[in-house]
This record gives C-alpha cells, structure tokens and sequence, in this order.
C-alpha cells in the first residue's frame, strides 16, 4: 500500500483491530489502513470492496493505492481531499498509472482523470472502473492536457529549476495572451462570477501558502491602489481557523500552482459556508480548487518540475495584476489617466523579463553568488511592493540552498532585527525605484554602518544607488506595481547559482514536495 495523508481516526481504529488480534509492528496511520482492508479481505471481501469498507471507516484527509498478491495485475485507489490523477495508456493492455500531480506522467500517456473525494478507482491492464464507497459505478471526469513531454524536459538544461527560470518570459507572455485586449480592457476567461456580482463586492481576501502567499502580498498593494477594495492577504493553514469575517460581498481568491494545496482548498470551503464568492489562481486546469471555485484564471506556466516556484510564482503575480485591473475597470479606476501607463506597462513584462535574463545578466550573477558561496547569513530587505520579493528571494535561497535567509520588511529593522547585522552578514535589498526608494536607502546606510556586506537590487543605469552597494543586481525600470515581477528574477537566480556551488540538486530540496497535500 502506498499512503499519502493524515488518518485521524487511527489510533482509535488501531485499539480496535488489536483487540480482534491484530498484531502491529509500527506506530503509524498507514499500518492502521493496511490492517483494515486485511481485515475485510479475510471476511471474503474482493481488493476494491475491501478498500471501499475501509474508506467508509476512516476520517481524514488522505490518498491511497492498495495492491494484493491475490488478485495480481490490479491496483485499487481511493482519495479524500488529497489528490490523486489517474492515466491510462492505449490500447487494451495499456498500463493504468497514479500520481498526485499531472507532470509525473507526462510521457506515460496523453489521457487523465481526477477522481472526486470518496471515490475509488479499480485499475487493470486495459481498464479503469471507479465506483463510489458504496460501490455505485460513476464516471470520472476527464481532464484535459495541453502539456508535451518536451515541456517537461530538460531541453539542454543541466536541470529543470535553469530552465524553467529562463522560460519565464514565455509563461508570462502565455499568461497575458487574450486578456490584455488592444483597446485598453482587460478579458478574464472561465468566470463564472457576473459583473454585477463583482461590483457588489466591498471586500477580497487572497488565501495562499508559500511562494503563491507572496504573489498574493503583492496583489494586496494592485487591488487597493487600482480598485480601492479592501484586500487582506492571509495564510491558509490561518485562515479558516481564525474565525474570519465573511459574507456574500466578499471575494475570496485562492492562489495555488497545483490547484491541490490541502490548506487553500480548504480555506476556500470554510469561505463557501459564509456564501462568500470563490476565485481560484492556478495553473493546471481541472484542479480540485478550479472545480470547486466560481471562478478560474489560469497562469499558463506550462509544467514546473522542479520543486521551488520560479516560473508559476511569476506567472500568479500577473495573473492577480490582471485580476486588480479588472476589477478597477469594473469599479473605475481610482486614477484614471494611470490606466493607459498600466497596460502598456503590463503588455512589456515579458521582454523586460527577457532583459533580466540575458546571458550577460546570469553570468553577472552567478559571479556575485560565488563570492558568497562560504556565507551562512543572509537578510533580505524591501519596502511596498518590494517586502514581498525580499521574502520570496529569502525563501528561494532557504529552500534549495540550505542556507538561513530572512526576510524583512525595512522599517522594522530597528525592532529587532539589526541586532543580528555583524560584520559578515550579507544584506539584500530591493531598492528600485518606488515612492519609499529614499527610506529604503535610510535602511541601507543603517546596515552599512554595522558592517554589513550589502547587495542591491537596482534599476539600470542608477548609479546613486549602486554607489550604496557592494554588489548591484541589475533589473530593467517599470510601473512600481509591476516591479515585484522583474525585481524576484535576479533573486532567483542568486540562490540558483549558490545552491549549485554547494553542489545541491535545485530540483529536488530536501524535506520539501512540489504539492503539499497534507495539513
């Protein structure tokens, strides 16, 4: 059996079984399931009937396969709020395959399924039946796939985290496409939420976890400045059990590459008892958060194999940058004359992207990260628009570099934290030039002053800030809202190129998985 999930009935089901003289050699959730579908089997049961009894007895969040020697050539399923695809290969001996996310199949099969919460699938050479628990046959939704097998390969990489960050400006570019209309609107696609009903709104929140909670802080600072709506940006393992105030004037907006992250999707379902109306960002399609939500926009990011979001990060800032400008078109900008400068802005983000990516750009880089390759310290700074990327360049740099990193808005910085800048720290800053760059470059001095060694993430061709830094990480100049998408790439690209002189593999971090699927 192959377990993934929390089972949190188990140790009362565990009592029960040793009590019918069930002998168990570890202290986990897994053996219990396993003790179980024995159970029934030894009752007369088949594997797929024995599988459903079990399901019907367990409480939690989880997604299983099961096999048996006595019924070789067969596999059985089931999934409850963790997610599971299923593929088929062609043909009648072609081989049934599971995983929790679509980019582990690519080359095994063009055909997918997703099976809903308490459904159980029976695999066979050739064949696919999914019943619910009680055995009723069902048909499962079909999903569908535009992504090759070439788009999942490293195509001259030396791994997958190099690639997909230089295919950054294609994503963004596919992600633009049809919705930035040349008239000046902006066309959102699969909404099933009505103008009129978006206008009613008086308030969003975005709910997300990780690299997509970063997107979402930035989309806090476009829908306030560009609709003035009151937007509040939460965690998702915080929100549904902090009591927030919902209602149906409120949208809820969850951001998730998968579409499967257990805290978000169930953020969203706690939304949903209080009738608020429900958005999903997420980049693949027929997600279990794009089934359940009222309303999709999708990044178009093409599969992202390698664990740390580089490309999909990108790709779900423009989308909630898209998503603030709808919204202010549909309320009326609070600056009207802003909206021009905006969507032209927004339409050059690939090719500024592009910019930030050149060859000559990466190299500079991959200079500077090797003149920190011996550093256990890092602190990254920005302020508006620029916090968020601090936090998301500190936690690139956590994630595949094993290395501290911690990021800081730069005014609190003498609440606490500048009692940790000694000679020897590495200070990043993002200091392009937004409305705070002067209070950013106060925050600056002050680290300087302690000796610390300071990196910059500068505008091309400012030289007052460079004279402020050791190191520039140069980024092309665009609209202040637009500039986290431009500012996180050279970030990325630094903790790429110092994971890669530890001799990391950047696609595969230790301890973290691509989807989270458990609480």
């Amino acid at each position: 059996m192959v377990h993934n999930g929390i089972i949190e009935n188990w140790r009362e089901l565990a009592e029960q079984l040793r009590t019918e003289g069930h002998t168990f050699v570890s202290d986990t959730d897994t053996e219990v399931i396993a003790h179980l579908v024995e159970r029934e089997l030894s009752g007369g049961c088949s594997l797929a009937a024995a599988v459903r009894a079990t399901l019907r007895e367990v409480r939690g969040a989880f997604a299983l396969a099961v096999m048996c020697a006595g019924e070789p050539g067969t596999i059985v399923a089931g999934r409850r709020v963790s997610p599971l695809i299923i593929g088929m290969g062609d043909g009648e001996s072609g081989e049934g395959l599971l995983a929790s996310d679509i980019p582990a199949l690519l080359g095994r099969t063009r055909r997918f399924w997703v099976l809903d919460d308490d459904q159980v699938v029976v695999l066979r050479p050739g064949s696919m039946l999914v019943t619910t628990l009680q055995g009723k046959e069902v048909e499962p939704k079909e999903l569908h796939v535009d992504w090759d097998l070439e788009a999942a390969e490293k195509g001259g990489y030396p791994d997958f985290m190099g690639k997909e960050i230089h295919e950054q400006p294609r994503a963004i570019a596919d992600t633009l496409l049809g919705r930035l209309l040349a008239d000046g609107t902006v066309e959102l696609d699969e909404f099933r939420i009505t103008d009129d009903e978006l206008r009613h709104v008086d308030k969003v929140f975005v709910v997300a976890c990780g690299s997509s909670y970063h997107a979402g802080m930035v989309a806090k600072y476009a829908i306030e400045r560009l609709a003035r709506l009151r937007t509040e940006i939460d965690i998702a393992s915080e929100f549904r059990y902090r009591d927030p105030v919902l209602d149906d004037r409120t949208l809820v907006v969850g951001v998730s590459q998968s579409g499967e992250t257990i805290d978000t999707l169930q953020a969203m379902r706690e939304a949903r008892q209080w009738d608020a109306k429900i958005m999903v960002i997420s980049n693949v399609v027929d997600s279990s958060m794009a089934r359940e939500a009222d309303g999709v926009l999708y990044t178009r990011a093409g599969p992202e194999v390698g664990v740390a979001a580089t490309k999909t990060h990108l790709t779900q800032v423009v989308a909630l940058e898209l998503l603030a400008l709808y919204l202010a078109q549909l309320r009326g900008f609070a600056e009207p004359a802003d909206a021009r400068v905006l969507f032209a802005d927004l339409a050059r983000l690939p090719e500024l992207v592009e910019r930030a990516l050149a060859p000559g750009r990466d190299a500079e880089v991959a200079e500077i990260a090797g003149k920190f390759a011996d550093t256990r310290d890092f602190f990254f700074l920005g302020r508006h628009v620029g916090f968020p990327v601090a936090l998301e360049g500190a936690l690139k740099l956590k994630e595949i570099s094993y290395l501290r990193a911690e990021g800081y808005p730069a005014g609190e910085l003498k609440h606490g934290p500048i009692a940790l800048i000694v000679p020897g720290t590495v200070v990043v800053g993002v200091a392009t030039r937004t409305h705070l760059w002067e209070k950013m470059m106060g925050n600056v001095a002050e680290v300087r002053a302690r000796g610390a060694t300071v990196v910059l993430v500068a505008n091309e061709g400012d030289e007052e800030t460079a004279a402020q830094a050791d190191e520039v990480l140069w980024v092309p100049r665009t609209h202040p809202l637009f500039a986290p998408v431009i500012d996180v790439v050279p970030l990325q690209l630094l903790a790429y190129h110092i994971a890669r002189a530890h001799g990391h593999d950047v696609d595969r971090p230790r301890n973290l998985a691509k989807t989270v699927t458990v609480e």
